[in-house]
């Protein structure tokens, strides 16, 4: 697995990603022949910055894609009942194929509460318990509910670079439920079956843990935790944790990764952050809201 010193080949995640609503524009356009729109919904409360940009973003891709936009935004003070009464409204909506409540939401509301009575067939976010326990269970068979954005975006970041995962072995730094323990899951499924190690903040050995990684996933969110001298010649290195740094000399903050730039360039793939993972996750949102039309297409 030596790199002999050449650059890492990247994962990008902005051309894979476009490369699959290309995809899913076409698939939308076979539903719509069917009289079957495709529509994501978002809830949004409050007036959170970072929460604007992402459902702005989620809406602009829906456009890309020809995905119809449902948007629900309610006032930092809604009660748990209001919040509760348009998750149910969304659950009936028979145009909203899927959608997603955006967190965080404000300290006042129950979160879990929340998300338990999303219609788990809608869950574009893939994370509802039920969808999390399918996914537990289902070890060989085909998978037929919403896989989780980040891991699912992940896996098929790398398969669309040709990288075989049977038999790696993969380190996932971080066991967050967004992207470690759901990762783990996925990864050790028999039709990938890779080798699986979560590390986190009790793992005893941690430099030898990595260093013996074919692959190493870095999702704790601490800005270049990964440091050269833990990471083999050849490694493939997906930084998918983000802190923003704040650089003395500009006085603004820089988005940054988990992984050390000098462990990135011991490695034979990586994928950027900024413009690795992240779009990933975007795209296979919207794969979940459209497998999901086609599922009700396939049952009409």
């Amino acid at each position: 697995m030596a790199n002999h010193g050449n650059s890492p080949k990247i994962l990008d995640g902005t051309a894979t990603a476009a490369a699959i609503k290309s995809e899913l524009h076409d698939r939308v356009e076979v539903l719509k022949g069917k009289g079957i729109t495709a529509g994501l919904g978002t809830v949004l409360v409050g007036d959170d910055p970072a929460s604007h940009s992402y459902v702005g973003g989620k809406h602009r891709d829906c456009a890309e894609v020809g995905i119809a936009s449902i948007r629900r935004e309610l006032p930092e003070d809604v009660t748990q009942e209001e919040l509760e009464r348009v998750v149910e409204e969304l659950n009936q909506d028979p145009e909203c194929t899927g959608y997603i409540v955006q967190l965080p939401l404000p300290p006042h509301i129950d979160t879990n509460r929340i998300l338990e009575r999303i219609d788990p067939d809608k869950d574009a976010d893939g994370l509802h318990p039920t969808n999390l326990g399918r996914l537990v269970l289902n070890v060989y068979g085909d998978i037929d509910s919403p896989l989780p954005c980040t891991p699912n975006g992940i896996i098929e970041l790398m398969h669309r670079h040709g990288i075989d995962l049977v038999g790696k072995n993969v380190v996932v730094l971080g066991r967050g439920i967004t992207v470690g323990r759901p990762l783990g899951l996925l990864l050790s499924r028999r039709d990938i079956n890779a080798t699986v190690t979560i590390a986190h903040t009790g793992t005893k050995n941690l430099d030898d843990v990595l260093s013996r990684a074919d692959i190493i996933v870095a999702a704790i969110g601490v800005p270049h935790a990964v440091r050269p001298e833990q990471v083999t010649d050849g490694a493939i290195l997906l930084d998918v944790g983000v802190s923003r740094v704040l650089n003395p000399e500009t006085g603004k903050k820089k988005l940054t990764g988990d992984i050390h730039p000098e462990a990135a360039a011991k490695s034979s793939w990586y994928s950027p952050n900024p413009g690795g993972v992240g779009p990933m996750t975007r795209a296979m949102l919207l794969v979940n809201v459209v497998e999901r039309a086609e599922r009700l297409a396939a049952d009409a």
